[in-house]
C-alpha cells in the first residue's frame, strides 16, 4: 500500500501522520510544491493526504500548480480512494469539489475547543468538545455533497466528510510539539491580538498530554478513512 501526501511548505509536514502511517504498512511518497510539481499517477497510490500552508486556495496567479493540484485532489475524491485534508488541504478539497473558500470573520490561531456535530447519516464523529490547535484565517462552505462533522464559535465550518472515502479538517490534528514549533517560528508575525489568537507563549506551554489526545484522534480519523474506503 502507498499513501501519498502533498506539501506545500517545508515546515508543515505529517506530524503525527507519519508513524500512523509506517504503523499501518504504507509506503509513504508525497510531492512537496516548494521542489516540484510531479503528481503520481492515481492508480498508484492508496491513500491521499493534502497538508496545510499558508498561502490561500485562491493564490493561483502566485502559484500556478494550484491549479493541478485541485484538479489531481478532484479526480482523487472521484476514484472513491481515501483523502484526508487539513487547514489548507481541507480548503482545497472543498473547492475542487465545489465550494468557495475566503475570509473568516476571526483568525484562529492557538489551542480552542471545537463540537461535534451530530448527523443522521452514518459519518465521523467527533466529540461532542475536544481542544484542538488551530491556524488558520479563511473557511470554506460545504461542497456539494458534504457533511458538517464539526464546528465551532468561531468557525462555523471546521470539519466535514463526503461518503465515506474524504474527510476534511479546518484544523490540525497532526501536531507535534516539534511542529507546533516551526509553525510559530515560520508564522509568528501573524500572532497580533485577536479574540481568537493566542500568544507564542500560550501555544508552546501546551503539555504533551494535549498533543497526545489530538493524535490519538487523528489516528481514529486515519482508522475510520482506512476501514470505510469504498474502492478496493
Amino acid at each position: 500500500m502507498r499513501a501519498h501526501y502533498l506539501q506545500h511548505v517545508p515546515f508543515e509536514g505529517l506530524g503525527s501522520i507519519e508513524l500512523w502511517l509506517q504503523n499501518a504498512g504504507y509506503e509513504i511518497s508525497n510531492t512537496q510544491f516548494f521542489r516540484s510539481n510531479a503528481l503520481p499517477e492515481i492508480e498508484d497510490i492508496d491513500f491521499l493526504v493534502v497538508m496545510g500552508g499558508p498561502m490561500s486556495v485562491n493564490d493561483e496567479q502566485e502559484y500556478p500548480w494550484l491549479v493541478n493540484e485541485n484538479e489531481f485532489i478532484r479526480n482523487t475524491v472521484e476514484s472513491g480512494k481515501p483523502v484526508l485534508g487539513i487547514c489548507l488541504g481541507a480548503q482545497l478539497i472543498a473547492k475542487s469539489m465545489g465550494g468557495k473558500v475566503f475570509p473568516n470573520s476571526v483568525k484562529e490561531i492557538g489551542w480552542f475547543q471545537i463540537e461535534g456535530v451530530e448527523s443522521e447519516i452514518s459519518v465521523f464523529q467527533f466529540p461532542q468538545e475536544t481542544e484542538v490547535f488551530h491556524w488558520h484565517g479563511e473557511t470554506f462552505s460545504l461542497p456539494k455533497g458534504a457533511v458538517q462533522i464539526a464546528k465551532s464559535k468561531g468557525c462555523e465550518n471546521q470539519a466535514f466528510q463526503i461518503g465515506r472515502n474524504v474527510i476534511g479538517l479546518q484544523f490540525h490534528l497532526e501536531t507535534t510539539p516539534l511542529s507546533a514549533q516551526a509553525i510559530v517560528e515560520n508564522c509568528r508575525d501573524e500572532l497580533v491580538d485577536g479574540e481568537y489568537i493566542q500568544s507564542e507563549a500560550e501555544i508552546l506551554s501546551t503539555p504533551q498530554e494535549r498533543y497526545s489526545s489530538i493524535n490519538s484522534l487523528m489516528g481514529r480519523v486515519l482508522e475510520y478513512l482506512r476501514v470505510n474506503n469504498v474502492w478496493r
